[in-house]
């Protein structure tokens, strides 16, 4: 059984191991010093970043850092999923719809109109999932170097 909760102060090796998977998932590079960083930012209740984690059976096997985030078109705020990672080993259990069950109910409770996130079109499996739970926009990204 999985087990969706905030994430912890004892959390931390759990949280930097399944982070810098992730990053590596994705061809990022990052450093402990980038990830000291998130971790301060997830325990800054002043932060807009918050973070959760899945367990199963005593060990994380995923997380999440979702946002507030505002959307002046429709005078609303929604909320941002930003990463979403779940280890290799425990794919296929579940982790990652509870996480997003787990983030759309944080919504509902904060009010939010929208929970929204983006990932590579090659990633294939996670697509499935996500077909299933959310509807694909027809928007496209664009990233734009200050």
């Amino acid at each position: 059984m999985v087990v969706v909760r905030r994430v912890a102060e004892a959390d931390r090796a759990g949280w930097d191991r399944l982070y810098a998977g992730y990053a590596e998932f994705y061809g990022v590079e990052q450093t402990p010093a980038m990830r000291d960083r998130v971790w301060g930012w997830i325990h800054d209740p002043a932060h807009e970043v918050e973070g959760l984690v899945a367990e199963r059976d005593g060990d994380l096997v995923g997380l999440a850092h979702v946002r507030a985030f505002a959307r002046p078109l429709s005078a609303t705020v929604g909320g941002f999923l930003d990463d979403l990672f779940v280890a290799p080993e425990a794919r296929g259990t579940g982790a990652a719809e509870a996480l997003i069950r787990a983030v759309a109910e944080q919504g509902r409770e904060r009010g939010w109109s929208v929970i929204r996130w983006i990932t590579a079109g090659d990633n294939v499996r996670a697509r499935r999932l996500y077909d299933r739970l959310a509807t694909q926009t027809p928007w496209v990204t664009y990233d734009l170097k200050p």
